[in-house]
């Protein structure tokens, strides 16, 4: 009986959350939970399945693990081919993974595309797996009805040792949580590319070039962050901050590892452009597209030298709380006190592209 009433419930909940519209950005996190609580998943090989918080699947192929992503490149419109690369990387470097293999499917808009396009945008592609000696191994590509840009989705493959794997499941209580870099990396380029007009009574000529250039500097991509991270110390649990920003990390990272997450927001590292660019379109910068920062967990004991290894390689680290027993939530600190870190039900930036 119990059983049916709880199948039934779950059934009602899905179809309420189905019929109504959605804003632009992720799924809301309770009917994403649904979707994949349905998926099959039969093969005994599937080490890691779907999972809310996780960045990736896992097969098991013996003594090599294979890590697999997909992502798509939707908000960003300049460099779209080497941004693809670079977030299905990041996600492959938070499980402690090497990419190795790209399969990537390009849809171009009817009436729009060109040659000449096409050529610009595999090039971007054919130069950033270059870079990191990523083999692009397939796809496919078509002219689609109904676009007004180019829609990119990239699956990335790698490959980790099994016994160097990371996953959300590996933090535990005292676990010390860091960030590098610093919040709102992501969001301070696509809105500086995408809306500079909007900014020019805010940014002179220097800073708004200075904004667009953040994709590259400090950049988005942190598989080197990563790497150096697990050369240093004992990394326990690694996530990549997208849509949603720095909360919805911290919200996805709890969840997956079955933890408390504790946090001073006071100490979460931001530029002082970045923050100008958000205030200037009213965004809350923990919330915004963050790209670019990476969060791990680590032993309190191993924190310092992880820390010191990225400061060596030109990486700011910094942490910003602490794993704590407990059911899967975040809160905030502020001297004595604590309360929850409200999870956002999307990403800022997405207000901005439906206005």
């Amino acid at each position: 009986m119990m059983k049916g009433f709880v199948a039934g419930w779950a059934s009602s909940v899905y179809h309420r959350l189905m019929a109504t519209p959605l804003p632009v950005g992720k799924l809301p996190p309770e009917q994403l939970q649904l979707l994949l609580a349905r998926a099959p998943v039969t093969d005994a090989r599937v080490l890691q399945g779907p999972q809310a918080g996780v960045d990736c699947a896992v097969l098991d192929f013996g003594e090599r693990l294979l890590v697999l992503k997909s992502d798509p490149i939707t908000f960003a419109s300049a460099d779209s081919g080497w941004y693809l690369v670079q977030v299905n990387s990041n996600d492959i470097a938070t499980m402690g993974a090497i990419p190795r293999w790209l399969l990537v499917t390009m849809l171009l808009p009817e009436k729009r595309t060109s040659p000449e396009l096409v050529t610009e945008i595999s090039e971007q592609i054919y130069a950033a797996c270059r870079a990191l000696d990523i083999s692009v191994i397939g796809g496919h590509t078509e002219i689609t009805y109904g676009l007004d840009r180019p829609i990119l989705s990239g699956t990335l493959i790698g490959e980790v040792a099994r016994e160097r794997l990371v996953t959300p499941q590996g933090m535990k209580p005292g676990d010390a949580i860091l960030l590098t870099k610093g919040i709102a990396i992501e969001g301070t380029a696509l809105l500086a590319q995408e809306f500079p007009d909007r900014l020019r009574d805010v940014l002179d000529e220097e800073e708004l070039e200075q904004a667009q250039g953040y994709l590259t500097q400090p950049g988005i991509s942190v598989l080197r962050d990563a790497q150096i991270a697990i050369a240093a110390g004992q990394v326990t649990a690694m996530h990549d901050p997208t849509e949603g920003g720095l909360t919805a990390a911290l919200w996805e990272l709890a969840q997956a590892g079955s933890h408390r997450l504790v946090v001073d927001v006071t100490a979460v590292p931001i530029s002082t452009l970045s923050t100008r660019i958000c205030n200037a379109f009213g965004l809350d910068p923990l919330a915004t597209i963050a790209s670019g920062a990476l969060l791990l967990t680590t032993a309190q004991t191993d924190a310092p030298a992880i820390i010191e290894a990225l400061a060596q390689a030109g990486i700011d680290c910094t942490i910003i709380g602490h794993v704590q027993e407990g059911a899967p939530a975040v809160w905030q600190k502020s001297g004595p006190d604590r309360k929850i870190l409200p999870r956002p039900d999307r990403d800022e930036i997405g207000r901005v592209y439906e206005e």
